[in-house]
């Protein structure tokens, strides 16, 4: 079973078609297909179910990708540190909640690239649940999620705090104009997929305004988000750092409780300590908000 192959086909598997793992993998379709069909033939059984929208695993392929993940990451985690000579350079792959990369990040990366420019990073947003798989599986070398996480494999510190905000459009000016003014069932709550912490708090605050039967609406991007909530068509939440000064929403201020929460910076504790990775920790340190976990 060859490598390159475990490789083709986890990539595949992750991005849903031939095509966008060709991109990504800086090769043609038809040597994409190629090692799946020869990964296929090796086993014995088909690893994919071919359709008009792409490629959706089969039971077999279903259970071969952990293994194929793991496999890939230790490969290249061993490659990596065999070229470890103690000086930042090569790639470090970084995971991160969208709403941290838009706010957060931009001016971490710029400190980041001004002293280590060897360094290729490659960053890519996701929700809290497949970032922290990410980390595990070693897809990511580093990532930012929302806290709290517990794991005996992860190491973690205190990145950003910050206060999550009901946004609404803006007619609703406070919260109890909200509820009274909104039917039984509760507005539709506008939510990134499931495995995004952010959702999770929302459910849990709709639960406790009386709103636990609340239509449910998937959106891919942040501006979509907030542009569907300045069009009222339901409520979303979101770090206020983020909406920042919106003048087509309106902000809530909610309680501690069910505001507070920690972006966190997660590694693999018995990954390789890389120095282009301890590069990326160094500056995390130096804006003052980082605390050790």
């Amino acid at each position: 079973m060859e490598l390159s192959d475990l490789l083709t086909f986890s990539t595949v598997a992750r991005l849903g078609g031939i095509t966008r793992a060709a991109d990504e993998l800086n090769t043609v379709q038809s040597n994409v297909t190629q090692r799946v069909k020869a990964l296929e033939a090796e086993i014995g059984t088909a690893l994919f179910e071919r359709h008009s929208r792409g490629m959706t695993l089969t039971g077999a392929g279903r259970r071969l990708l952990p293994y194929a993940e793991r496999m890939a990451a230790l490969s290249r985690e061993a490659l990596l540190a065999a070229r470890d000579d103690g000086e930042p350079k090569g790639p470090l792959a970084i995971g991160s909640m969208e709403t941290t990369a838009a706010v957060r990040l931009p001016a971490l990366l710029a400190n980041f690239h001004r002293p280590f420019p060897q360094v290729r990073l490659s960053l890519r947003t996701s929700t809290t649940a497949e970032l922290v798989a990410g980390v595990l599986n070693g897809t990511f070398d580093g990532a930012f999620v929302a806290g709290p996480i517990e794991h005996s494999e992860l190491d973690a510190a205190v990145a950003f705090r910050e206060e999550l905000v009901l946004v609404t459009a803006r007619r609703w000016q406070n919260l109890a104009a909200l509820r009274a003014g909104t039917p039984e069932p509760g507005p539709t709550a506008l939510v990134f997929r499931t495995g995004c912490t952010y959702r999770q708090r929302l459910e849990q605050v709709f639960t406790e305004f009386g709103w636990p039967s609340s239509a449910r609406f998937e959106l891919g991007t942040l501006d979509g988000m907030i542009g569907c909530v300045a069009a009222d068509m339901g409520v979303m939440m979101l770090p206020r750092a983020v909406v920042g000064k919106n003048d087509s929403v309106s902000i809530h201020t909610l309680s501690p409780a069910q505001s507070r929460v920690e972006t966190l910076f997660i590694t693999r504790r018995s990954a390789h300590q890389y120095s282009a990775l301890q590069g990326f920790v160094s500056c995390l340190g130096s804006d003052g908000e980082v605390i050790a976990a």
